[in-house]
């Protein structure tokens, strides 16, 4: 019986590991760990790049300031006062990211920081999903 259980559980769906890339519906890269998930969307609808970070088990307070601190290869930390919080979600929107990607491909982690709050990603094995996105956002058409 336990065999089966064991056969039966790895047959379901589980959560991918490490850096993905999706084109359809919209240009995507996402990641999650244990205390968030990171997702980076291209709507060439708008045109927009969206950053949502949503905590697992927390809620973003608001804040003045969102950051992104980059270390390793590239670092460099990029603020704005721009962003949302709504409960577990922080969202940043804007027609440029060049920053944001940048640090995603060429760092080695990551902390999504406000003035009271921190959550780290690794980012091992990001660089390809972020060429991968960079070149179906430039590929995407903008609606008009």
């Amino acid at each position: 019986m336990r065999l089966f259980t064991l056969f039966v559980l790895s047959l379901l769906p589980h959560q991918a590991l490490g850096w993905t890339f999706t084109p359809v519906p919209l240009c995507t890269i996402s990641h999650e760990n244990d205390a968030a998930r990171i997702d980076v969307v291209y709507d060439p609808g708008v045109p927009e790049y969206r950053l949502k970070i949503a905590l697992t088990n927390a809620q973003w307070a608001p804040a003045p300031v969102f950051s992104m601190a980059f270390e390793g290869g590239r670092s460099l930390t990029i603020s704005t006062d721009r962003h949302a919080t709504l409960g577990p979600n922080l969202m940043v929107q804007d027609r440029g990211f060049g920053n944001v990607l940048d640090g995603l491909e060429f760092n080695q982690s990551v902390r999504a920081l406000t003035d009271r709050q921190a959550v780290a990603f690794a980012l091992t094995g990001a660089a390809e999903p972020v060429r991968r996105f960079r070149d179906c956002a430039m590929r995407a058409p903008a609606l008009s």
